[in-house]
């Protein structure tokens, strides 16, 4: 009968332990700036300092400010109301005329690296939104974008809308195709208070739109 052998063991081999203080240090100091629980720091809605809520919704730093602040949103729905106020009383004509100026504010701006579409110039007066065809004689292209273009003043105004050339600048510009087309006899157009709504907040948002892409 034969004996097992043995196994001999290796010697245990001693290790130097670094003791890791960098995790330790970083706690401690995650437990000095840590807030207590619950409490929730915001600007204050009226004077922008920081400020600890004591309650749920709490928007102002202290009794001051919310004076100061229920007496500006007091005041800013006051004039909310008289806006809506005034634009109920406001007849198809001016609301038609606020569309106009959103829409002639967006061809200024759309045309505004352009030369006056009649004389060519470039020049540092004034500027219009001058009809090809007048609102008078086609009000269906009152709001079409290729029957109205940058013009100067002098053109629009004092030369009655210089319409040969400005039907030059046109062809030019937008092709004989098009212009053919402003040229047709149109049904004539009725515009509701609502479609001079619409057009208004549709040129202001496209208005918008040009300024932040330039």
């Amino acid at each position: 009968m034969t004996l097992p052998t043995l196994i001999r063991r290796q010697p245990l081999r001693r290790t130097a332990f670094k003791r890791n203080t960098k995790p330790l240090a970083r706690l401690e100091l995650s437990l000095t700036e840590a807030k207590p629980k619950g409490v929730r720091v915001r600007k204050c809605s009226n004077c922008g300092t920081s400020f600890q809520q004591q309650r749920m919704g709490q928007q102002v730093c202290g009794p001051a400010c919310a004076q100061s602040f229920a007496r500006r949103i007091g005041e800013q729905q006051e004039r909310k109301a008289d806006r809506e106020r005034k634009q109920q009383l406001k007849t198809r004509s001016e609301h038609l005329a606020d569309a106009q100026a959103a829409f002639n504010a967006y061809i200024r701006a759309r045309d505004a690296h352009l030369p006056c579409i009649s004389c060519g110039r470039y020049h540092t007066g004034a500027y219009d939104a001058g009809h090809y065809r007048s609102v008078g004689a086609q009000p269906a292209l009152r709001f079409h974008e290729d029957n109205t273009h940058r013009q100067c003043v002098p053109c629009n105004q004092h030369k009655s809308g210089n319409a040969v050339e400005y039907r030059l600048g046109l062809i030019a510009r937008i092709g004989a195709e098009r212009v053919a087309f402003l040229e047709l006899e149109h049904p004539p157009a009725k515009y509701t208070i609502e479609d001079a709504q619409r057009i208004k907040a549709e040129y202001r948002a496209k208005l918008k739109q040009l300024k932040e892409t330039a």
